[in-house]
């Protein structure tokens, strides 16, 4: 699931994308597909019906109706840094429960012991 909160200026490039994909070939399409999911995270499967192409008049209907909201710039600003904040701590401890269990090295250790061999033993 991806958003549904966006700024003005992100709709208004997101219509725009909409309008490349249906005029687009396949594999332009399946670029401003990526381009929606990975720069805005928005998935279209989120708002069309399944097996229906999803184009920019789409996309203001689920405006009207409220299924996509336009925030403010500063908003949508604070739920992105909120978003990034919280994926990098899952990260975070994604990786300090592999290197407790033993499934990956602390590579900021390795660098460490590294450093401390080539200075001990330079060339």
């Amino acid at each position: 699931m991806g958003r549904n909160k966006f700024s003005q200026h992100e709709i208004d490039i997101i219509r725009k994308l909409l309008n490349r994909k249906v005029a687009g070939n396949r594999g332009g399409q399946k670029m401003v597909r990526h381009t929606l999911r990975t720069v805005f995270n928005f998935n279209i499967s989120d708002f069309n019906v399944q097996g229906k192409p999803f184009g920019p008049l789409d996309l203001d209907e689920c405006v009207r109706r409220g299924r996509i909201h336009i925030l403010d710039e500063a908003t949508i600003e604070a739920m992105k840094l909120r978003y990034a904040e919280k994926k990098q701590h899952e990260e975070s401890l994604k990786q300090a429960e592999a290197i407790a269990n033993g499934e990956i090295e602390d590579w900021q250790e390795v660098l460490k012991q590294w450093n401390e061999y080539y200075e001990k033993n330079p060339e």
